[in-house]
């Protein structure tokens, strides 16, 4: 962050005033003590820079929210400090506070903008496309740091045709049908993320989708993992034993308590580990007669050669190999895990896929009846 230098001469001002010195020869103490003088005037210039940038424009921030921050961050202070800190701030800077309690704290609306956390046109860029994309997937308390300079993005990129131009034409657009999320309970999903934040267990009232009441759960909390339109928490249950790596649909959440005891992650669990071995690609029943229930098969499949045109593009593994045929279709032979997705997928080829191997995978296919986890 940085501030007009006017502004910053003044916030430093505020620590070096009784630093000038007239005497030619100083004691050894005297320059002990001047040292300690000139740290402590760092660090308060430090800790108030910290403060300074954990205010929004437009939205009241909490006393206690900077103090925490503040903590996070690794200064050894009181609230009393940072409320000091803030009044302090108020007469040089052009803040202002409300007189809610507890109290809140914000830029006036008539800030100027070299008051504010500063970033070139490159830079805002990438923060309308952060805010655009990644948000859902921010926990509350980094998105709170977020917000004014997402705000400062946009007034950024408010006058600038070249960068406008460059957002006007990008987007990301889903490889399937795209869907409308379903409504995740807010105060849920908060809690779910702080908890996860900080590594703390959750105790969640949650309806399974085969389910049409609600049960109660302990959860161990572990990765959140966005598949399309849906965000599911990855945790374990305090009630299970055996500590089964399991999937919970935020949307499906009611409600959610964060306790104070420490969440339990498996022994060596590694989130791309559990993802490469086909954690959300869900189980299909007729995979549980294979070994290790159809991970890492080896499969082939015969496409049309329109049909299979995409995956010599695009391939199923690095091991994919394809063949064409004197009947004028593709042969692919490739590694993968046997889930529910890939049967899905696979259908969507219609009569362009002519047969697969194993058996049960093409079974699996024509059963589009068969009703899937």
């Amino acid at each position: 962050m940085t501030v007009h230098p006017t502004d910053a001469n003044s916030l430093q001002r505020q620590t070096d005033s009784d630093e000038q010195t007239n005497i030619p020869v100083a004691t050894d103490s005297q320059v002990l003590n001047d040292t300690s003088d000139n740290r402590h005037g760092a660090a308060t210039t430090a800790r108030q820079w910290q403060v300074l940038s954990q205010l929004q424009r437009n939205r009241w921030v909490g006393t206690t929210h900077i103090f925490e921050q503040l903590i996070m961050a690794g200064f050894d202070i009181s609230l009393r400090t940072v409320q000091r800190d803030l009044n302090a701030l108020a007469k040089r800077f052009p803040i202002e506070k409300n007189n809610a309690n507890p109290q809140g704290w914000r830029w006036c609306d008539d800030a100027p903008l070299q008051s504010l956390p500063h970033m070139n046109l490159s830079q805002a860029v990438a923060f309308n496309m952060v805010e655009a994309n990644l948000t859902q997937l921010l926990p509350p308390v980094i998105l709170d740091e977020l917000f004014p300079w997402f705000d400062l993005a946009r007034r950024q990129l408010k006058n600038s045709k070249v960068t406008h131009s460059w957002i006007d034409r990008v987007r990301i657009e889903p490889a399937t049908q795209p869907l409308i999320a379903p409504h995740i309970n807010l105060e849920s999903k908060d809690n779910i993320y702080h908890a996860l934040f900080y590594q703390l267990q959750i105790k969640a009232s949650y309806t399974r989708g085969d389910k049409s009441q609600a049960s109660e759960y302990t959860l161990n909390p572990i990765a959140i993992i966005q598949r399309g339109v849906i965000i599911y928490l990855v945790a374990t249950r305090t009630d299970d034993t055996e500590s089964i790596i399991r999937t919970f649909a935020l949307h499906r959440f009611a409600s959610v308590e964060i306790l104070d005891s420490a969440a339990k992650t498996p022994e060596n669990f590694q989130l791309d580990t559990y993802l490469d071995a086909g954690g959300m690609g869900f189980s299909h029943p007729l995979f549980s007669e294979l070994p290790n229930r159809g991970k890492n098969t080896s499969i082939e499949l015969q496409f049309t050669k329109q049909a299979g045109k995409s995956l010599t593009e695009s391939k199923l593994s690095d091991d994919q190999i394809v063949m064409s045929n004197d009947d004028d279709t593709l042969t692919i032979q490739a590694t993968v895990n046997l889930t529910s997705q890939l049967v899905w997928w696979l259908r969507g080829f219609g009569n362009g896929l002519l047969n697969a191997k194993p058996e049960l995978l093409y079974q699996a296919v024509l059963d589009k009846s068969l009703n899937n986890e």
